[in-house]
């Protein structure tokens, strides 16, 4: 009888893909139902974008004192190795109940298919029909009808960690080359980004089948890429003992030197590990980053 290991397909820290097609996730996927948080006013609640594909999207408004008001709209890509997390996680609904409380915006945050059942590139294609769905609601005549009160789609602002951060890029690139018809994205935010040049790279590669290889412009961006990106502003968060902290580095730098005419900061988290802003969300220096993406987000 063939043993458990002569069956296993491919096997990563993240999962293992049997060869009759079964998957078997390392870490197990929490999802909590949308909930508004009375303390704060603000509320939440889940939207199907694409019944076709399942796409859906968490949104968060927070407490609103002026009904003429319309406020700045952060587009949220969660991460975890494009294969397992969720937008409608407990970490993630926290963490984004928290900065929109905090930063006065309402919060869009993309629940996209997932790798290995659904290869790359539907976790790019997913977020992309999320970010074209905001749009459609520019003239205030859009399926949701609290983006179509209280967004304004001149100030939207595309953020992520991880993976995360690495689909945000990629949505950039398609921003600044097809454009965001209706809607201006003003900045961008990546947390602990992911790029290629690490050991990540072959979980890449095999979630993605028709990749291009190591060169692969979504996992190494192309100087050409990064000169297109559709907006003026990138905040990058990097951490020390991050083993995705030099490929962060590096985009940044190569960013700086690509053509592209807008500005970009970096801030490093000493002693830090990844996401640990996450993990970790009361400590120190996960305030610290917080503040930073609050201030990004207010910066007129």
């Amino acid at each position: 009888m063939e043993s458990d290991d002569a069956k296993v397909a491919f096997d990563c820290r993240f999962f293992r893909v049997y060869k009759d097609g079964h998957v078997q996730r390392h870490r197990p996927i929490e999802k909590i139902p949308p909930a508004d948080d009375p303390h704060s006013g603000l509320r939440s609640k889940d939207v199907v974008v694409s019944p076709e594909t399942g796409v859906s999207v968490r949104l968060f408004l927070p407490k609103i004192k002026d009904p003429d008001q319309k406020l700045p709209l952060l587009f949220y890509i969660h991460g975890g190795g494009f294969s397992f997390e969720s937008a409608f996680s407990p970490r993630f609904d926290a963490y984004l109940k928290s900065l929109v409380s905090q930063a006065n915006v309402i919060g869009v945050s993309v629940e996209y298919r997932l790798a290995p059942e659904h290869p790359i590139p539907a976790c790019y294609d997913d977020s992309w029909a999320a970010l074209q769905w905001v749009a459609s609601h520019t003239n205030g005549n859009g399926p949701e009808p609290w983006l179509n009160s209280y967004a304004n789609l001149s100030r939207v602002f595309i953020a992520g960690d991880s993976a995360g951060a690495n689909i945000s890029h990629t949505l950039m690139v398609r921003v600044g080359s097809l454009a965001l018809a209706g809607a201006n994205v003003v900045g961008m935010v990546l947390v602990h980004p992911y790029f290629g040049g690490t050991i990540d790279d072959e979980v890449w590669l095999y979630m993605c089948p028709t990749n291009g290889g190591l060169e692969d412009p979504r996992l190494r961006p192309t100087a050409e890429d990064m000169a297109m990106l559709g907006c003026g502003r990138v905040l990058v968060f990097l951490a020390e003992n991050d083993h995705l902290r030099d490929v962060g580095w590096n985009y940044c730098e190569e960013l700086k030197k690509s053509g592209w005419e807008g500005m970009v900061e970096t801030v490093e988290s000493h002693g830090e590990r990844h996401v640990f802003h996450l993990m970790n969300p009361t400590c120190e220096n996960a305030a610290t980053l917080m503040g930073k993406i609050v201030s990004f987000l207010n910066q007129e």
